[in-house]
C-alpha cells in the first residue's frame, strides 16, 4: 500500500512540474498583454484623477485572478490612481512592483528591446491602450476604445519573428 501511495505522489509531482513548466514563458517569445484601468468612480466629472469604483475595485480583483497563471514578469501601469490601483492586485499576487511609464514618452523600439523574451503587463487608458498595441504591431490595427469597454484585453505574442494579435473580451 505504501509503494502505491509513493507511486501515486510521484505521478502527481511529475504531473505538476511539466504543467508548471509549459506556463513559462520560451526565450524567443515575447508576450505583451494590454487591458484599460477597471471602471473609475464618475460621481465627481471634474476629477482628473479619479479611483476606482466598486465595480472597478471588483474587476481590479478579477484581473488579478485572470493572471494568476500567467508567468507576468513587469507591470506597468500609468500613472494614476485608477491605472495603478488596477495593476495592483495584480502586482500584489505575483509579488512584482509596477513601473510607472508615460504613453508619450516611449520609445517602443527600446521598450521593445527591453522587454524581450518576457512577458509583460500593460495598464492603461482608453485611447494609450490601442494606441500602444498600434506602436507594438507597426501599423493601426485598433481604433480608441469605448468609454464603457473596461473588458477589452489585448495580447501580441511575438514568436521567432512572427506577431500573432488578438483582442479578447473578459467578462468578470
Amino acid at each position: 500500500m505504501r509503494a502505491r501511495y509513493i507511486l501515486l505522489l510521484l505521478i502527481c509531482l511529475q504531473v505538476s512540474f511539466s504543467q508548471s513548466q509549459d506556463k513559462e514563458i520560451k526565450a524567443d517569445e515575447t508576450i505583451y498583454y494590454f487591458i484599460r484601468h477597471a471602471e473609475k468612480d464618475k460621481s465627481s466629472p471634474e476629477n482628473r484623477n479619479p479611483k476606482l469604483s466598486k465595480k472597478g475595485q471588483l474587476r481590479a480583483l478579477n484581473w488579478a485572478y485572470f493572471f494568476r497563471e500567467i508567468p507576468l514578469v513587469t507591470i506597468y501601469s500609468t500613472n494614476y490612481i485608477r491605472t495603478i490601483t488596477t495593476a495592483e492586485p495584480v502586482a500584489g499576487d505575483k509579488n512584482l512592483p509596477i513601473t510607472i511609464y508615460n504613453p508619450k514618452e516611449v520609445d517602443i523600439n527600446s521598450f521593445k528591446k527591453k522587454n524581450y523574451g518576457k512577458s509583460v503587463l500593460m495598464v492603461g487608458h482608453s485611447n494609450t491602450t490601442p494606441e500602444f498595441v498600434n506602436a507594438i504591431l507597426g501599423f493601426e490595427k485598433f481604433k480608441k476604445m469605448k468609454d464603457n469597454d473596461n473588458s477589452s484585453l489585448f495580447i501580441i505574442k511575438e514568436i521567432k519573428g512572427d506577431v500573432l494579435v488578438e483582442r479578447l473580451f473578459i467578462s468578470f
